[in-house]
């Protein structure tokens, strides 16, 4: 395009934002998190495995990680982005200062108070998520100890997810996607350094936790200082745009928590099983995370900000095609990912995880609930892509109804399933809940007339499903049997799942090309 008919380009189109690439920064920011998060796995594995003082410290980190999601990365950033967007769309610039100011400071007031009754109640959370662990083996001192110091990580996380919003709302994505991988650095370096230097070496993760949780606050410092949102926090509960959040904070708590609840239930319901289960369930999780982290949660983040400003600007076609190209995007990389962590379940375990204090038996339980989570994934990144389309509109009263449907299935299947499935029950009924709360999610899009599918999408999904079958048989030929996994040395197998997953991976791709399906069929602004 010359210079002339650049500076001749309408306004409106100027401003359009390319979400293929926002998309991108954060899921190679998140790849970045995930690899580093495998390493911090790996090392955790090596030095406790599935013991029960692993399992006491993944309750005592689950426990403010629980509520980190639900007001800092959850229910609150879904409260707080459309309203955020709303100023920077039609306030001034001062208003908008402000509204950050005073929220900020009312924020901070309110999770010095949530922190501290935290750590007075800190007995009481671990008997409520791990009751399992009354009078077992010294578990439930253990995890109350770490609890007094893992805790008020869930302040300075909370801000580091307000100001990660902040910088999302700015179109500044890198930065607060980088995050996690501070988290993962310090929790190693907690394990090789730190650990040997206590009595009990799973303290130095409590230590480990905090420490990362002040690293993170502070890094987001000088890039809000660029975008000159670094401001002195002041309270005042009566400014218009803070009374709003709250006013959508309340449904947005259940709203955007059916996860975060349905994984406190099967918390609660392992800590029942055998020692052990707890651990099985945390290393498989993990492995999801993978896929969840660089596509859905890339998605997410992208999608809110954008929905948000569409809304806000009355663009309700753009709004329609970009829920779609999310829907696109998810699928595309979701149906490969899910089944591939099905077929690859028990070789990705045994590669990363079997080592150490890790057994052969950890291992193959660990794949057990990997293969069962696998099943919901589709299910998982359906709602991360449809959710944003309700709050970016400032509903978050209507995703609450398929919310408590979620939770309600996965509690009666908890009920019917852990003692006669166990852990692979758990995860079973969390991918069941999973589908559900996606499939309402998508339905009631369609029905409030925001999206409508068309038959590109269905065309594009039965490609999908084409190429992805493809890619399944190939990695069962090339696969050898599990006892071949578990038996063959470390190197040997890192060298041959490398080997697996990129010739398959690249099967995938190849057969889409023959498809149809060609990259510039990704990109979207709007």
């Amino acid at each position: 395009m010359s210079t002339e008919e650049a500076d001749s380009e309408p306004k409106s189109h100027s401003k359009r934002r390319n979400l293929t690439a926002q998309g991108g920064t954060v899921a190679s920011m998140t790849l970045l998190s995930r690899i580093s998060g495998f390493l911090r796995d790996v090392v955790l594995s090596h030095f406790f495995g599935a013991s029960g003082a692993a399992d006491a410290f993944f309750v005592a980190f689950r426990i403010p990680n629980f509520f980190r999601r639900l007001f800092g990365e959850g229910a609150f950033a879904q409260a707080f982005v459309p309203v955020l967007n709303e100023y920077q769309t039609a306030r001034e610039r001062q208003a908008l200062i402000g509204f950050v100011k005073v929220l900020s400071g009312d924020f901070s007031l309110i999770l010095l108070l949530i922190c501290s009754l935290g750590v007075v109640g800190a007995p009481v959370l671990v008997m409520l998520f791990a009751p399992g662990f009354w009078q077992q083996d010294g578990r439930m001192e253990l995890a109350t100890r770490m609890l007094y110091i893992t805790f008020p990580y869930l302040g300075f996380i909370s801000l580091t997810a307000f100001a990660g919003s902040i910088l999302n709302s700015f179109h500044r994505y890198a930065i607060p996607a980088f995050t996690p991988v501070l988290l993962n650095l310090s929790l190693i370096l907690a394990a090789l350094v730190a650990a040997p230097l206590f009595q009990q070496p799973v303290m130095a993760l409590a230590w480990g936790v905090l420490v990362a949780g002040l690293v993170q606050l502070l890094f987001q410092f000088p890039a809000l200082k660029r975008v000159e949102m670094l401001r002195l926090p002041r309270i005042d509960w009566q400014e218009p745009g803070v009374r709003k959040v709250g006013r959508l904070l309340i449904p947005a708590v259940l709203g955007a928590s059916a996860g975060q609840v349905n994984a406190l239930i099967d918390t609660i319901m392992a800590s029942l099983l055998v020692t052990g289960s707890i651990s099985w369930l945390y290393y498989s999780d993990r492995l999801m995370e993978l896929p969840l982290g660089m596509i859905a949660i890339a998605l997410g983040t992208v999608l809110l900000p954008n929905l948000s400003r569409l809304h806000a600007e009355g663009q309700q076609q753009a709004f329609g095609e970009t829920i779609e190209w999310g829907l696109k995007i998810g699928a595309l990389f979701g149906v490969p990912a899910a089944l591939a962590l099905y077929v690859l379940a028990l070789p990705m375990i045994a590669t990363i995880f079997l080592h150490g204090e890790m057994t052969a038996f950890d291992a193959a339980m660990a794949s057990y609930s990997l293969k069962a989570f696998a099943v919901g994934l589709l299910g998982l990144m359906l709602v991360k892509i449809a959710a944003p389309g309700y709050f970016s509109r400032q509903d978050t009263r209507t995703p609450v109804r398929f919310t408590l449907v979620a939770v309600g299935v996965n509690l009666c299947g908890n009920i019917a399933l852990f003692y006669w499935m166990g852990h692979v029950g758990l995860a079973l009924t969390t991918s069941a809940a999973a589908i559900v709360n996606g499939y309402l999610l998508l339905r009631g899009l369609i029905r409030l007339k925001l999206y409508r599918p068309g038959r590109v999408l269905l065309f594009w999904l039965g490609k999908i499903c084409l190429a992805s079958g493809g890619m399944i048989w190939l990695l069962l030929v090339l696969s050898p049997s599990d006892i071949h996994w578990i038996e063959m040395e470390l190197t040997a197998r890192i060298f041959q799942l490398s080997m697996i997953v990129v010739i398959g991976a690249a099967a995938y791709f190849v057969l889409l090309l023959v498809l149809g399906i060609r990259p510039a069929d990704l990109r979207h602004r709007v």
